[in-house]
């Protein structure tokens, strides 16, 4: 068996109940279990770096905490066969305070030093503003320039811009993540701090283009859950979370993140440790200083009650929903996964689609009593499916609702890509002739602006075609329906994860007309089936309910003329 002290000690604590992990970080120890240590044949620990690192940040900055230790010795995990490193990109995902921005500094400095002892080794750190590029450079600078460290200042040459070491030439310097600004280099290590505000991978692709220059490259991508939503953040959340759940190959990419796992955590102090690694008893100094920081701020929610997603966000690494942003929550989206009750009436068609480019998505609205059921299906285009979300690629067989698996999808029936510059509207005409042949549906209902092609062909086949001249305006009417239906759990989607995702990329937006069904994101969160549902609703008072046949047999029999 492959051993590491500081690898041993953290996985002992957590099978002895010792210290309190998410179950992100349960699950990662237990593909390091499974996958690492049992292979002493594939992999090794260096040992002497290891040990080196931890020597040289002790002495010149901080006592480590147990976390950073840990990673510390993946950092230096090496294939036998090759040397080469086992993890070379780390995703530490962790609540604020954890001390990501002291870890980067100690990697930082000890990368460009004598005792790594790889020459011309560059360090970059990258942050959106150049304020929060400096935090981990700066704490550097002054390490090395503060009275007493003169050793220090003997292997470094330290400037308020760069920091070089004199042995190795290794180069330490910050940067802006302005990718229009920005060059490859020849990086040996590129960390992007607060990576969460990052938008795109504009950055990353032009900083990962210097790696391999150099030995033993390797990207650090640290921070906290933020309010940037489908930008590069969520993109390394899904793949760490994919690799935890068994679906990528445990190599390349180290995913450290802490986090809750239920809300109702952040009213337990001893839970606290799962958002929090420096949180986790026995405090240090540093600990002790940062629970009773996050415990002030804990108890100003009482007063000020504005500061919560704040708090959950930023000190709970947790993404809680909305109520009064979302058109619904999770528990209220779970409740819609339920089987159809007996489709056995006419039902109201609809149709929405953003564009012919994209998406189109086309829907049966039928009613029972109090219930209504929606039967959906959702033409694609393979291209915008192959830019978005990586359709032809073969990692995208799995995934989340999050991940928008759309082959997954399609082969669960519940959707169809093709392969066409546009879409060709005989697709959706086709689908709702054999709808009609099935379920009798005869009128279809959608926005007048998307009609000017389909509609001519839908009456061309006989269906009476409903246009809703301005659907913004048919919202206000709408919402309290859709409230409702949601809230007491009157809407049924069937097994369709499709629908729920459509659903789920709706947020509520009150104006000076009334409240407005709008994209979280304008291009890769969809919207289409959800539009097409509310495009029903706004007919559904023409729906009969569905009747129980057998049971109006039986009442018709018992009566006595």
């Amino acid at each position: 068996m492959l051993h590491n002290k500081y690898v041993a000690e953290y996985i002992r604590k957590w099978h002895d109940g010792e210290i309190v992990l998410n179950d992100k970080r349960e699950k990662l120890l237990s593909l390091i279990e499974k996958n690492i240590l049992p292979r002493p044949d594939l992999y090794y620990f260096n040992e002497e770096q290891i040990e080196n690192y931890i020597e040289f940040s002790e002495k010149w900055y901080f006592e480590l905490d147990e976390w950073e230790k840990f990673i510390s010795a993946f950092i230096f995990l090496f294939y036998v066969e090759d040397d080469e490193v086992v993890f070379d990109e780390f995703v530490i995902n962790i609540g604020r305070g954890g001390g990501k921005n002291g870890f980067l500094s100690t990697l930082a400095n000890y990368f460009i030093s004598p005792l790594h002892g790889i020459e011309y080794y560059d360090v970059s750190i990258v942050a959106n503003s150049e304020k929060q590029a400096k935090r981990s450079f700066m704490e550097c600078f002054r390490v090395i320039n503060k009275k007493g460290n003169e050793d220090l200042t003997e292997e470094f040459e330290a400037y308020k811009s760069s920091i070089t070491s004199y042995e190795t030439q290794s180069l330490f310097e910050y940067k802006t993540s302005n990718a229009s600004s920005q060059d490859g280099g020849r990086e040996g290590a590129v960390m992007y701090d607060e990576y969460h505000e990052m938008e795109d991978t504009s950055i990353v692709d032009v900083f990962s283009g210097g790696l391999g220059k150099v030995d033993h490259g390797r990207q650090f991508f640290i921070g906290t859950k933020g309010f940037v939503r489908e930008g590069y953040f969520d993109t390394k959340y899904r793949e760490s979370e994919d690799i935890l759940n068994g679906l990528i190959e445990f190599k390349g990419v180290f995913p450290y993140i802490a986090e809750l796992d239920d809300i109702s955590e952040m009213d337990i102090f001893d839970m606290w440790p799962k958002a929090n690694p420096a949180l986790q008893p026995p405090l240090n100094k540093r600990g002790k200083r940062l629970f009773n920081e996050v415990k002030k701020k804990y108890n100003k929610l009482a007063y000020e009650p504005s500061g919560r997603s704040a708090f959950v966000t930023k000190r709970m690494n947790f993404i809680e929903d909305n109520m009064e942003n979302s058109v619904a929550t999770r528990e209220e989206l779970k409740a819609t996964d339920r089987p159809f009750f007996e489709l056995n009436t006419k039902p109201i068609g609809s149709l929405d689609f953003g564009s012919v480019r994209d998406f189109a998505s086309c829907g049966l609205l039928f009613k029972k009593e109090d219930e209504y059921a929606f039967k959906t299906f959702t033409f694609a285009i393979k291209h915008f499916c192959d830019v978005h979300y990586g359709y032809s690629n073969t990692n995208n067989d799995f995934g989340t609702e999050k991940k928008a698996p759309i082959k997954k999808w399609e082969k669960e029936g519940l959707m169809k890509v093709v392969d066409e510059p546009s879409l060709n509207p005989m697709h959706v005409v086709n689908w709702f002739v054999e709808m009609r042949e099935e379920y009798g549906v005869e009128k279809i209902i959608a926005d007048n602006y998307k009609l000017d092609i389909l509609r001519p062909l839908l009456e061309a086949e006989g269906f009476e075609v409903e246009a809703i001249r301005r659907p913004s305006s048919i919202h206000p009417l709408l919402a309290p329906r859709v409230e409702d239906g949601f809230a007491n759990h009157k809407f049924i989607f069937g097994d369709n994860p499709l629908m729920r995702w459509f659903t789920n990329n709706v947020y509520v937006k009150e104006t000076q007309a009334g409240k407005q069904f709008l994209k979280k994101e304008e291009v890769k969160r969809k919207t289409d089936g959800f539009q097409a549902f509310v495009h029903a609703l706004y007919r559904a008072g023409e729906l009969d309910d569905a009747v129980d046949i057998d049971s109006s047999l039986n009442a018709l029999e018992a009566l006595n003329f």
